[in-house]
């Protein structure tokens, strides 16, 4: 070999490690970000919680109920964390989504007159509304010793210190308290996010599958067929946020049509599932490719019809290619937002129901991102769920390739 091939190779194989250390140095940065940013905000609350606040007022009218009593300090109270004695009740400083400064519930005694408390609020007259650990505590109305209520909480300017201080120097008697739950969760958009991918794949497997089966298995070569390959080969290159557009104008009339009106994962569900047809057919074309056509050949020569091959030579061994392309259509659903935004819109809904509106995991982080504060907390964490998500669904990809892999060695050498 000569000296100049020599450098040229070496050369060559520098810049190939060079651009691929630039690209592990940007992914690492990212993630790092990612993690970094968003790691404090994760936790399960976020991802079971509601994303909406929920009030309630609750009062104790029995005297006897209300009366104070005289608890034990906890001895595991964390630092920043201040204990009532006459309430039995542990409150701290906190932020909530919109990074204002707001008191928590960190634990409450069981015997606390708190405990006793009904709801007036409306719709929930009389019911029993206990606090919980987390619950963000408003204001806390109490009966001194002349029986004048006095206030504490942030709405009347009072931190955790000064509310717990207050409380057991003054007050004779609980009265009423206004809280609400913290919000911020997820929970909501990650029902969303499994209906839109339940609406997606029952629409766009079997309708791609027996478009790649026919195309590949059925359909003769010629330039028609060459036709379509290529308009679907161009409609996988549209941008996504134009079949958004689609969606409203040329599916929009498939769901009024069953009563469902404006937007609604339904809608979603029926852009998706185009958005995803193109990528469902040319991988499952693609894995009918790879099943030897001298299987096809035994399989006729044997007496069987064009149909029996299809389904019992053909699609068993490219099943791995088909399971392949489901679980590709499941990744980029999780991951998809543009083309959601004019279909299910912005609007984040705790009880998500498919006929109305509501926002997957990738439209959560659009909105929390879109206002005139940006969460980047919120949005970071939100966005390790949907990376773990995809990393989950990458290795149940490998383990079932894997397993298909091995049937199929299997039954190989038992023929």
């Amino acid at each position: 070999m000569s000296r100049a091939r020599l450098l040229k190779d070496r050369l060559i194989l520098a810049l190939s490690w060079f651009f691929s250390l630039i690209s592990v140095f940007v992914l690492l940065a990212i993630l790092v970000f990612i993690f970094k940013t968003g790691v404090e905000d994760l936790s399960w609350d976020m991802i079971k919680g509601d994303y909406n606040s929920k009030n309630v007022i609750a009062r104790v009218e029995d005297p006897e109920l209300a009366k104070l009593g005289n608890f034990q300090v906890p001895s595991s109270l964390p630092a920043g964390t201040y204990y009532s004695r006459k309430l039995g009740l542990a409150l701290q400083d906190g932020l909530d989504k919109n990074k204002s400064k707001v008191v928590t519930v960190h634990a409450i005694d069981p015997e606390s007159p708190l405990m006793h408390a009904k709801s007036i609020t409306a719709g929930q007259e009389g019911q029993v509304m206990r606090p919980f650990p987390g619950m963000v505590l408003k204001k806390l109305t109490y009966l001194d010793a002349e029986g004048n209520r006095g206030h504490v909480g942030p709405q009347v300017q009072k931190n955790a210190q000064k509310s717990v201080a207050e409380l057991d120097q003054k007050a004779e008697a609980f009265y009423e308290y206004f809280g609400q739950s913290k919000g911020g969760g997820i929970r909501g958009s990650m029902l969303t996010s499994i209906m839109l991918i339940a609406i997606t794949l029952v629409l766009v497997l079997p309708i791609g599958i027996c478009a790649a089966i026919w195309l590949n298995e059925v359909a003769a070569k010629n330039r028609f067929t060459d036709i379509i390959r290529t308009g679907i080969d161009m409609l996988a290159g549209i941008p996504s946020i134009i079949f958004g557009l689609m969606g409203m104008t040329m599916l929009y009339p498939i769901t009024a049509a069953f009563g469902i009106q404006g937007q609604s994962i339904v809608l979603g569900g029926l852009t998706m599932s185009v958005v995803l047809l193109p990528l469902v057919i040319r991988q499952t074309e693609e894995a009918l490719k790879t099943v030897p056509v001298s299987m096809r050949m035994g399989s006729l020569s044997l007496g069987a019809s064009l149909t029996q091959t299809i389904f019992r030579v053909v699609l068993p061994q490219a099943m791995p290619g088909i399971v392949t392309a489901c679980l590709l259509s499941i990744s980029r659903v999780i991951g998809e937002s543009a083309a959601l935004i004019y279909t299910m819109g912005v609007a984040i809904s705790d009880q998500p129901v498919y006929s109305r509106g509501a926002t997957t995991l990738a439209l959560h982080v659009w909105k929390v991102m879109s206002g005139e504060q940006p969460d980047f907390a919120q949005a970071t964490a939100i966005s390790i769920v949907i990376l773990a998500l995809v990393l989950i669904l990458n290795f149940l990809t490998r383990f079932i390739l894997n397993r298909l892999h091995r049937k199929q060695l299997g039954l190989d050498k038992g023929v």
